[in-house]
């Protein structure tokens, strides 16, 4: 076998100013920021999909023998079709689709808690302002917010005689003691070189409180408003069952007194999924007002 032998030019090519191609084609870059978001959503969706999944596998196996007191999801599913499938259907009273019971839940809780927000922020403001009004105040607020929910219920209605005004008392004086407290935490955690630059730039008493005091407590705050809306969301719930009328509350006793277990865990389920957007809404909003130093 013999070799062929290769003469290799040793002359220096001129220089032309022309690029020259070696005929190699730049190799693409990969998709580095892709993978990494997808990635990062695979990380997310995944392990709560992978959870469910075991959960429902786990259920299913438990209820599915003759002898066993509550639906597996199988059977969930096919006696609550008609409700999963049609959540707009109207009737006549309380005969109504699943979408106008938690909306009218909601119309509640919107109610109570806008109250709720609104007297929380000022009192705990004053209280974080003022050491006559904590020492005042405080001690008070430390025993009425140990008071659970339904308790008020009774008194309001005594008070009230209208299970709608009732219900939206209920929800204020439930979510009102969190809102409170944070805010007036965040009020006395203000630092005092914020003071310092209020009195330098001499500003008035509203002035103080747009520019310096909301916006610095603004992280304690909207941990009490996320803190006020888990609270509501229960609070509604349990008093919708005592008073009646349209709402998910008093679905869910209504589906207890008709011995329809299937509906009552399609009910816990929506209700469930209202409360988590609930919160992940407050804590959107919180993000965008404190530009991401509150906990989210």
């Amino acid at each position: 076998m013999s070799l062929t032998a290769i003469k290799i030019d040793d002359t220096p090519a001129p220089v032309t100013g022309r690029v020259v191609s070696l005929g190699i084609e730049p190799r693409t870059a990969p998709a580095a920021p892709f993978r990494i978001r997808f990635g990062g959503i695979a990380g997310r969706v995944l392990p709560p999909l992978v959870t469910l999944a075991f959960v429902l596998v786990l259920w299913e196996a438990l209820c599915s023998s003759p002898g066993s007191s509550l639906p597996p999801p199988s059977r969930v599913l096919s006696d609550t079709w008609e409700l999963i499938a049609d959540p707009f259907y109207v009737g006549s009273g309380i005969d109504q689709g699943l979408f106008w019971h938690i909306l009218a839940s909601l119309k509640r809780v919107a109610v109570g808690y806008a109250l709720a927000a609104a007297v929380g922020v000022a009192l705990g403001t004053l209280i974080g302002n003022s050491v006559w009004a904590m020492r005042g105040l405080d001690p008070l607020f430390q025993v009425l917010r140990t008071v659970p929910p339904l308790a008020w219920l009774p008194l309001s209605l005594a008070a009230f005689r209208d299970g709608q005004t009732s219900a939206v008392f209920v929800i204020f004086i439930t979510a009102v003691w969190p809102i409170i407290i944070n805010t007036a935490v965040g009020i006395r955690n203000i630092p005092a070189d914020y003071q310092n630059v209020a009195k330098v730039l001499r500003l008035n008493g509203f002035e103080y409180f747009a520019k310096i005091m909301i916006p610095a407590a603004a992280p304690y705050i909207f941990t009490g408003l996320r803190i006020g809306i888990g609270l509501s969301w229960l609070a509604i719930v349990a008093a919708e069952m005592l008073i009646g009328g349209v709402g998910i509350g008093f679905f869910i006793w209504d589906a207890w007194n008709s011995s329809r277990i299937s509906d009552i865990i399609l009910a816990l389920i929506y209700v469930g999924i209202v409360g988590f957007i609930l919160d992940r809404v407050v804590a959107l909003l919180s993000r965008a007002v404190t530009r991401g130093t509150a906990a989210a």
